[in-house]
């Protein structure tokens, strides 16, 4: 993938392959300020506030990562307020390996986001959704 907009594309394709309802650079509004969620993906009762992040492999992996994961929780947090409904926040990285969770924004590498859809329920089980 040549660009964050074609990683963008395709983490919302796959979620649509999987039965969720999506919208692109959902921006919105509140008395922080203005931001914007990359992929806000809804299917029953669940609502994922995705931030697709195609890093380099030169970046310090782990910390960029915290930082991001930090941002996003604190932004989901703020979208909530303005929907009033649960968000989950998840990260969909291209080199990561693995899928933990950061405080509450969960990290999903983008080889295991197949996986990470299909049994959805119980990731959010394991992560306290």
């Amino acid at each position: 993938m040549k660009s964050w907009q074609e990683f963008e594309r395709f983490v919302k394709e796959i979620l649509e392959h999987h039965g969720f309802s999506t919208k692109t650079r959902v921006i919105f509004r509140d008395e922080v300020g203005r931001s914007e969620i990359d992929v806000l993906a809804e299917r029953y009762d669940i609502i994922l506030a995705i931030d697709a992040k195609r890093y380099a492999e030169n970046w310090y992996r782990l910390s960029a990562i915290k930082r991001e994961a930090r941002k996003h929780e604190e932004r989901c947090k703020r979208y909530e307020k303005v929907i009033n409904k649960e968000v989950i926040p998840v990260i969909v990285s291209l080199i990561d390996d693995m899928i933990y969770s950061h405080g509450r924004c969960i990290i999903v590498p983008i080889e295991k986001f197949n996986d990470f859809l299909i049994n959805i329920n119980l990731y959010l089980e394991h992560f306290n959704y």
